[in-house]
């Protein structure tokens, strides 16, 4: 068993899941309960799934179709999107979640975070921090997809989000979300330096190699979308996760 987690991270868009590039221009993948099924025959280690537009759209999660993508899975799930109330929390965990993603309300309120990690514990609270670089090479944190800017900087969220209470990371780099051509390592060596917990990268992952840059960049985890539901120069949708061998080559 490798000690480097490698994370499918599916997006939840109107009831099927979608991949993004540069999160807009979402691409339909498919029902996410067939795609879910697809991916418990390929040993994979945990699923992160992420509403795109819960939040935006001020709602609640999807809770009956969360139930059936859970009963449908043979491995952890994750949760992320429109969690605004400690009752989101305790029904997401209700249905069979053993992991909520918190963005937005992380920024909005941060108390939320400590609040949520002194009532259920710091290892299932995850906070996702999605980051933009701008044209002076600074990174920002944005919330609602990518479409504000809190004008944060990743590291000090990141570290001020572990003081709170999470107990994990996810840093995903808005510039390189589906463009399959590596992390933003700079950014990752950034946020992992700055804080003790678990940091899990996401945004950019096309091949094997990538995997073991983010880790060689402080990641403790990585996370891929693109990668494991696309193949070849035309991105024909064909889930897909790589053997336990294939990845002991990169990583340990």
């Amino acid at each position: 068993m490798l000690k480097t987690r490698v994370i499918p991270c599916l997006l939840l868009k109107d009831g099927g899941f979608v991949k993004t590039i540069n999160f807009s221009k979402p691409g339909y993948l498919g029902d996410p309960r067939n795609i879910v099924r697809l991916f418990n025959e390929k040993e994979v280690d945990e699923i992160v799934i992420l509403d795109i537009e819960a939040t935006r759209k001020k709602r609640e999660p999807y809770f009956e179709l969360l139930k059936d993508i859970v009963s449908e899975a043979f491995m952890p799930i994750a949760y992320g999107g429109g969690i605004k109330t400690i009752d989101d929390i305790k029904q997401l965990y209700k249905i069979g979640i053993e992991k909520v993603v918190i963005n937005s309300q992380s920024v909005k309120s941060p108390e939320f975070i400590k609040d949520a990690s002194d009532r259920f514990g710091s290892q299932s609270i995850v906070v996702s921090i999605d980051v933009k670089k701008n044209l002076f090479g600074k990174f920002n944190v944005y919330i609602e997809s990518a479409r504000k800017n809190s004008k944060l900087s990743p590291n000090e969220h990141a570290k001020r989000m572990e003081e709170f209470g999470a107990g994990e990371i996810i840093l995903n780099s808005i510039d390189k979300d589906g463009m399959m051509e590596g992390y933003d390592l700079k950014m990752i060596n950034t946020v992992a330096s700055a804080v003790s917990i678990p940091v899990i990268a996401l945004g950019g992952a096309g091949k094997l190699e990538h995997f073991r840059d983010a880790v060689n960049a402080g990641a403790s985890a990585v996370s891929a979308g693109s990668m494991f539901v696309y193949q070849g120069i035309h991105k024909a949708v064909l889930i897909n996760y790589p053997a336990q061998e294939e990845l002991k080559e990169y990583l340990f």
